[in-house]
């Protein structure tokens, strides 16, 4: 076990920011999942944080993926739960009830994407970096639920071509493919940064009801993978949440009023 620190936490005007650093790839082991896991827990318990961003150090990757170093020295049995714990710990991503953005600063690649698509939106910085699931070059499948999560974006058929050329393609591809939802100018990494708070503080208050956004993001994350009418019940019940929040009771009292509302996320 490293004591290095991994994974960075902090929290800025409502927004945490989870950084990957492990240089020159921001790769990940077990250790860092380890540690994102852990500030994924403390992400949904911190209340002065509203919405998370997920980004990597540095300019020239958001991650890599998996470290094939590690992955060369591990038992079979080691990498089957190296993997589940991966798994469990993108599920705790994509369950918290706060919206989750990946910040893609760099390539984009394997595990990485993976990662990427474990949040609920991605924003990427404008530029040569590259993205795509290129497992098949190693004789594996993209296992930290690459083949399901790239399905569910762009469909059975163009995920598996995808997936069985191992083919990379840029941003702009993959915003045209629904990988990501937006492709950012930015004139360094600090800029590219600023402009991903900046779109994260749209969803914090005061402006948004965050605890809104977030069952939103509950709703639509856990709805899609039910049935319809079960899924109808999930709305209902986190719908009847929201009836009981003071963010409600300041949204209606504000239309009413015909004033700008000033949501507490309560």
């Amino acid at each position: 076990m490293t004591d290095q620190t991994l994974v960075h936490y902090d929290v800025k005007d409502g927004v945490c920011i989870l950084t990957l650093d492990d240089p020159p790839a921001n790769t990940y082991t077990y250790q860092m999942m380890q540690q994102l896991d852990a500030c994924i827990l403390r992400a949904r318990m911190d209340e002065d944080a509203h919405v998370i961003v997920l980004t990597g150090k540095g300019e020239k990757f958001f991650s890599a993926g998996a470290s094939i170093g590690m992955l060369n020295e591990v038992t079979p049995t080691f990498k089957y739960f190296f993997c589940l714990h991966a798994n469990e710990t993108l599920n705790r991503l994509e369950h918290t009830p706060k919206l989750t953005i990946g910040a893609l600063n760099g390539h984009t690649v394997g595990g990485g994407l993976e990662i990427a698509m474990a949040c609920d939106l991605r924003v990427a910085r404008a530029g040569g970096s590259r993205i795509g699931l290129p497992e098949i070059n190693l004789g594996v499948l993209p296992g930290t639920g690459g083949t399901q999560r790239l399905a569910r974006l762009v469909g059975k058929s163009r995920s598996i071509e995808m997936m069985t050329t191992g083919q990379l393609f840029g941003f702009a591809e993959a915003l045209d493919h629904g990988i990501i939802n937006r492709v950012i100018e930015a004139e360094s990494g600090d800029d590219f940064m600023n402009k991903v708070l900046e779109f994260a503080g749209q969803f914090t208050p005061p402006a948004k009801a965050s605890k809104a956004v977030g069952l939103i993001k509950r709703s639509v994350q856990t709805g899609a993978e039910i049935p319809f009418e079960t899924g109808l019940a999930v709305e209902r019940e986190l719908q009847q949440q929201l009836f009981q929040s003071e963010d409600a009771t300041e949204g209606i009292a504000a239309y009413v009023e015909k004033r700008r509302a000033a949501f507490q996320g309560k």
